[in-house]
């Protein structure tokens, strides 16, 4: 090829092209070298150039033989360049071309072999598709042939990418963004950003889509890291990036950021092209750069990245991706490319795997980080010291990745973010919005949003736990050595030391002692507390301190001091920023003297302070949202200046036991939602005008000697919740009447009188009227004057029976008739009933064809415990087994099989397991083996029935049956049953169960998890309470347990009511093993297809 030539050649190949030139790069020798060899076995496109000298070099045509080689293996695209000579010519080795291949048949006459490999090389190439040069101008070939490479480099990209190989969850979210990008849509130019936190794979997601888009396009550019080169180079450096990439041309000077806007537009603008702005932090970088759609041309994408959505929505882009987390699975499997080059851990690594998954939280670049970390280490017990030292040192570099959102936040901004990460993750948004009222959280909170640092979710702030250990980092930094320089105090061991040693300072803003643990012996600095004044937020509980508190920060915006040692609040204590005032089980007497000006204060909580005679004066807390003073016993009165707090909305005075009567005017409470009287015995009467409390919605008068409700009361137009648990009326006035009143006539039942008006409350979602001593007659037998009711709790009373009417309330899901002695039958119940207690119905002998109408629930539990009279033709056990089977018969018809609420839960008296659950063990817990996962989504299994008896236990007034389930490597599930007061197991009881497939989690893919039979743990516990109103733990009573798993032509064969017990023998013996408590394998023998224990 002439010099010439070449010079047009290498020019229009400067534009990004990687060339290689045998006469100058490469050492020339008799053979081809190794260098050449490489060059062209790793080059993409071999352009040869034909000329009349081509075929008298062997050199020339070695190369030939190999380049074809490399193009029938795939690996590289051949494109020929006909100089001066005709394709013809080339084809058929005619013309100037023959007399070079006779020299070569005379020269090589002993390997005539090789002249034939040139001459099949030759005819193959000259038969593609090439370039003629004729009488064409040098340049604009060249430029055409350049032009046709670049094309074919693009549209390439995607099938040679290296970025998209290796990545776990990406394909999914690359078909998300193909929608988002909307490629076959050319009319318009599309902008997209993706958004979300640090380190949440962002730029990853971004670098995988323009890879597999840019053949699309006329240009492209992926411009990385734009916050960091712009800060450190410029914004005109970033301009000529985007123009060099996009004409593939040397980099263009541009003397300044606004000329170099012209010169995009100008240039681009007849272009579609592609552009990737990744990690851009402010809106003049996206003006300067890609300020306007007109500057490229219809059918143009731009995709932008950032951790800030607001600056999205400010440049307005036509549609935002934000990335989501890993999942567990997606989790799992990066963490273990990057830690074992494979997907999964090897056996003795599962546990730790799964510790790393959960503290990176599915956040992929600390499954990176961690990933590489790990890899290093092949020790088990080093694994286990990494991770406790994780747990106190977290790595640096993730945590410095994700502190560049916090350096970009302007000062008040970060004061809120910190306040979130040590004291308030997880709390209400309109709690914390309240107590950093002098921070404008409104605006605060919002962009800390937008920037990923929180999230908002069910109205809670949540932050990310690696961002959370972060802004504690960046509060530790404030004093190594010293906490009580710091502005935020956490760690138990932290706050001790403070308060022991004084060690306390002013630059102290919040404290939170969450430890439930009394500090036994050690009495704390009170001086140390006094010693902080600019305390914002302080919780403190179970301390001893050394000496009286006299004074606190008048800068508390939040206070909470669980069991509070002293009579009152200091006297010079003067909060005026005070927003809530927390000092449950507290000493306090009297909360303060005279009035306090605290028009801030939304919240009082002094529930169980035992020693409280009077509420404080609230005429200066105009604002108070919620008071709570339950278990106050010694409370008898509530100050009248109540009747102020017009924005009330939550009252609880339960357990004021000396409290005989409420204050006339908190009936001008009009925003009162909850009123909560339960258990205050002395009260005899509500206020007549309570009803003008209009936006009441839920009323508790249970356990109270209220006997009538206000005449107003039809007015509680929005009551969903109204509770008389226990109402029975005044309690008698002296022993006479105490033990004399069974000869006396009966009077109505003080809730009968009420009842027989309650239909004006037709929006009341929950009624409860247990324990009310209800008879025959006494229910209305109209119940359908209660359209809205979702839950009706009719527990210990003693009628026979309940009205018919019951089943016209549609909405009714929630029925107790648990403990009501006298029942004897049933009626039929609404068909959307998903829970039916009745245990303690000694005298219950009928029931209704529950399965006709109740089995529409997709949850469905049904309680018969000590019902001795309740049998059916083939006994009690004989009766919940069919009742399972014609619910999972129901599942199948339905269509809800793997719906993970489809649980079934029931229990009769009986002392034996059926027949029907083949596998069967014995002791309080039980540990088996199922199917691999990799089976189930194949299979046609529905779930696991699992049937346990209990022997008979006395468990005092009130006992909680918990059943634990527990995968292996899974979270574990828990489910409780409380039997109700004053009842115990007056037989053996057996509780049928099943389990839905969907109530299985998804496998974390770790190990063996997915190809090895699944380890389930079922754990059983009574609890009793005690007391203080607590639950403590009895000794296990599980006698037997059973279990089957259940597929779903095991229905078929019992879809009739007839079919007997016996008759039901589908079996897969192969899925399940019992384990004993070594969690060794029982051998089991086959039976006609049965697997049973040896």
């Amino acid at each position: 090829m002439g010099g010439h030539l070449f010079d047009h050649w290498t020019l229009w190949l400067e534009r990004g092209v990687i060339t290689f030139r045998d006469d100058q790069e490469l050492e020339r020798g008799n053979e081809i070298s190794r260098e050449l060899l490489q060059a062209i076995q790793d080059s993409r496109f071999s352009v040869i150039v034909f000329s009349r000298n081509y075929t008298s070099s062997t050199w020339c045509l070695n190369e030939l033989v190999k380049i074809v080689e490399c193009m029938k293996q795939g690996r590289q695209t051949v494109i020929p360049v006909f100089y001066d000579v005709d394709p013809s010519e080339v084809r058929n080795q005619t013309g100037r071309l023959q007399q070079a291949f006779a020299d070569h048949e005379e020269v090589f006459k002993d390997n005539i072999e090789k002249v034939q490999t040139w001459r099949m090389a030759m005819k193959l190439v000259g038969n593609l598709s090439g370039w003629d040069l004729q009488d064409r101008h040098e340049s604009e070939f060249i430029q055409g042939i350049v032009e046709e490479i670049v094309c074919k480099l693009r549209k390439s990209s995607y099938s040679m990418s290296w970025v998209t190989e290796n990545l776990v969850g990406m394909d999914w979210r690359l078909e998300e963004m193909s929608l988002y990008l909307g490629v076959e849509q050319l009319n318009d130019v599309h902008v997209i950003g993706i958004c979300g936190m640090g380190g949440i794979g962002k730029t990853t997601i971004a670098r995988a889509v323009y890879e597999k888009m840019l053949g699309h396009f006329e240009g492209s550019s992926f411009l990385a890291n734009v916050r960091e080169v712009e800060e450190k180079h410029g914004l005109v450096r970033l301009q000529e990036q985007l123009l060099s990439d996009m004409l593939m041309e040397r980099w263009t000077k541009i003397s300044d950021v606004h000329r170099g806007m012209n010169e995009i537009r100008a240039r681009l603008r007849s272009r579609m092209v592609l552009v990737v702005l990744d990690d851009v932090d402010q809106l003049f970088q996206l003006e300067s750069l890609v300020g306007d759609r007109n500057w490229f041309d219809n059918g143009s994408r731009v995709i932008i990245t950032t951790r800030d959505e607001l600056l999205l929505k400010q440049f307005g882009v036509d549609k935002i991706y934000r990335v989501a987390s890993l999942n567990d699975i997606e989790a799992v499997q990066l963490f273990c490319l990057k830690a074992f080059r494979s997907y999964c851990p090897p056996e003795d690594y599962v546990l730790q795997t799964i510790q790393v998954v959960k503290y990176a939280d599915g956040l992929p670049l600390a499954l990176h980080v961690l990933g590489s970390f790990f890899s290093g280490i092949r020790s088990v017990e080093l694994w286990n010291h990494s991770l406790k030292r994780l747990k106190d040192i977290p790595d640096k570099g993730i945590l410095d990745k994700l502190k560049i959102s916090f350096d970009g936040l302007n000062e008040v901004e970060r004061k809120i973010f910190l306040d979130i990460a040590c004291f308030f993750n997880g709390w209400e948004e309109d709690c914390v919005t309240k107590l950093m009222e002098s921070f404008y959280p409104q605006i605060g909170i919002r962009i800390l949003v937008d920037k990923f640092l929180i999230n908002i979710s069910d109205n809670r702030v949540w932050m990310h736990d690696l961002l959370q250990e972060m802004g504690r980092q960046i509060v530790k930094r404030e004093s190594h050595e010293e906490p009580g320089k710091r502005t935020r105090l956490w760690l138990c061991e932290d706050v001790i030391h403070v308060l022991l040693n004084n060690t306390g300072t002013d630059k102290v803003e919040g404290i939170f002692l969450n430890s439930n643990i009394e500090v036994d012996g050690l009495y704390l600095s009170a001086e140390s507390i006094m010693k902080m004044k600019r305390l914002r937020i302080l919780k403190l509980q179970n301390i001893n301190l050394s000496q009286d508190i006299k004074s606190l920060s008048n800068e508390l915006r939040y206070l909470e001091w669980c069991r509070y040692p002293f009579k009152s609040l200091p006297s010079t204590f003067q909060p005026d920023k005070l927003v809530e005032l927390h000092m449950h089980h507290s000493s306090i007497k009297q909360l303060w003297e005279g009035v306090r000006p605290l028009k801030l204060l939304r919240a009082i909580d002094l529930r169980h302070s035992r020693n409280l005679i009077k509420t404080p004066d609230f005429r200066q807390v105009p604002n108070l949202e919620k008071l709570n003073l339950e278990g106050c016993r010694k409370l008898v009165k509530i100050d009248d200046s109540i009747g102020i707090l017009k924005g009330l909305v939550f009252l609880n005075l339960k357990d004021c036991v000396k409290l005989a009567c409420l204050p006339t005017n908190i009936c001008e409470l009009k925003t009162l939602r909850i009123l909560n009287l339960y258990g205050c015995f002395k009260l005899e009467k509500l206020p007549e005008m309570l009803g003008n409390v209009m936006n009441l919605e839920e009323l508790d008068v249970g356990r109270t000697a209220i006997t009538q409700l206000p005449s107003t009361f039809g007015l509680w137009k929005k009551l969903k919740v109204l509770s008389f648990d226990g109402c029975k009326g005044p309690a008698p006035k002296s022993c006479y009447s105490l033990f004399s009143f069974r000869s006396l006539p009966r009077n109505p039942c003080p809730v009968t009188l009420m009842l027989s008006s309650l239909s004006a409350l037709s929006s009341l979602t929950k009624l409860n009227l247990s324990n009310c001593n209800l008879t025959e007659g006494e229910l209305p037998n109209d119940m359908s004057c209660f359209p809205s009711l979702e839950e009706l709790d009719l527990n210990g009373n003693n009628f026979v029976r309940i009205p018919s009417s019951i089943s016209r309330l549609s909405k009714l899901k929630s029925l107790r008739l648990g403990n009501c002695k006298k029942l004897q039958s049933l009626p039929d119940l609404p068909s959307r009933l998903e829970y039916l207690g009745v245990d303690g119905c000694a005298l219950l002998g009928t029931l209704p064809n529950l399965f006709e109408e109740c089995a529409r629930s997709k949850f469905l539990s049904l309680i018969f415990m000590n019902c001795s009279k309740l049998t059916d033709y083939q006994g009690n056990i004989s009766m919940g087994l069919t009742w399972l089977k014609y619910y999972l018969h129901f599942l199948l018809k339905s269509g809800h099989q793997g719906h993970p609420a489809s649980w079934f839960f029931t229990c009769f008296p009986g002392s034996e397991i059926p027949s029907w659950f083949h596998h069967k063990s014995v002791g309080h817990s039980l540990t088996m083996r199922l199917l691999p996962y990799e089976h189930w989504s194949s299979s046609k299994w529905m779930g696991l029935a699992v049937c346990a008896f209990f022997e008979e236990l006395d468990c005092g007034d009130s006992c909680l049956i918990t059943l634990n389930f527990d995968i292996k490597g899974f979270k574990s599930r828990r489910y409780f049953l409380e039997y109700p007061e004053g009842s115990t197991f007056m037989s053996n009881q057996v509780f049928f169960i099943f389990f839905p497939r969907g109530k299985f989690p998804e496998p974390l893919a770790v190990s063996n998890t997915t190809s090895q039979p699944i380890e389930v743990e079922f754990r059983s516990s009574i609890q009793e309470r005690n007391t203080n109103n607590e639950f403590q733990v009895l000794s296990a009573r599980v006698m037997n347990w059973g279990f089957r798993m259940v597929y779903e032509e095991d229905t078929v064969q019992f879809n009739e009511p007839n079919t007997s017990v016996d008759s039901i023998n589908g079996l897969h013996s192969e899925d399940l093993r019992i384990l004993d408590e070594n969690y060794s394998i029982i051998p089991c023998k086959n039976i006609e297809g049965k697997c049973l224990p040896e």
